[in-house]
């Protein structure tokens, strides 16, 4: 399979809707996470990111008079349990968390949850691990060609340095919008700094739809982390 440009792969698309990459940094010393969203709705975009007290981030409305319905939109997207982090596009964050808090593994959590119930998209639920040594996983939870019933894939990569993959909830525009097809996609990951890969992302997502961006680098050898926060609305 071809490994991709990232930046291409953003540019060319105008709403990817949500996405995940995970990976290893070309020097093989950090383990690279990004998480963004993006939004169509005047409720979507009223969105920022911002910490939470549980190792890592949170959904908040900009504007709470304009926030219409939370369920979809306000949740976790990043957990950290013990040593590994969570990352995923709803509150299956949160699943996966008290799951894990079981002895349980994740994909005993996600067989227990399905695509978000906003038909006719059936937006999937994708999912991500980062384990203390780099490697991850990726799982994304969708409907069966558009119709209501849930099919869950999983997928499990040791972490090469200077490669990473991509997973993001929708092929591409329209209406309905069509979720994403086959495996996550490899991305080259160029650079060993996290404010190069923050604006590289951010900058090639598409400007009237994107709305908030989450970057992490993971020391491997120390498990110190490093985050970015970009949002939209400021």
């Amino acid at each position: 399979m071809e490994i991709k440009n990232i930046a291409k792969e953003l540019s060319s698309n105008t709403y990817p809707g949500r996405g995940i990459i995970l990976g290893k940094s070309p020097d093989g010393k950090n383990a690279v996470i990004a998480y963004f969203i993006m939004g169509r709705s005047e409720n979507s975009r009223n969105r920022i990111f911002e910490e939470n007290d549980r190792g890592g981030i949170r959904t908040k409305a900009f504007d709470e008079s304009k926030m219409v319905d939370p369920s979809l939109i306000i949740y976790n997207p990043v957990l950290k349990y013990e040593d590994k982090t969570i990352v995923t596009n709803g509150d299956q964050t949160d699943t996966i968390y008290d799951f894990m808090a079981e002895g349980h593994c994740y994909r005993h959590a996600l067989l227990t949850r399905e695509f978000e119930p906003d038909a006719p998209n059936y937006t999937p639920r994708i999912s991500g691990v980062v384990l203390p040594n780099g490697d991850y996983k990726l799982s994304i939870l969708k409907s069966n060609m558009g119709k209501p019933e849930c099919l869950r894939f999983f997928f499990e990569y040791t972490a090469d340095a200077g490669l990473g993959h991509f997973i993001h909830t929708y092929k591409c525009d329209g209406d309905p919008i069509p979720s994403f097809e086959g495996e996550p996609k490899p991305v080259a990951v160029e650079t060993n700094d996290i404010d190069e890969w923050t604006t590289l992302i951010w900058n090639n997502l598409n400007e009237d739809n994107k709305v908030s961006l989450f970057t992490r680098f993971i020391d491997l050898e120390t498990g110190k982390t490093e985050d970015r926060i970009v949002n939209k609305n400021k």
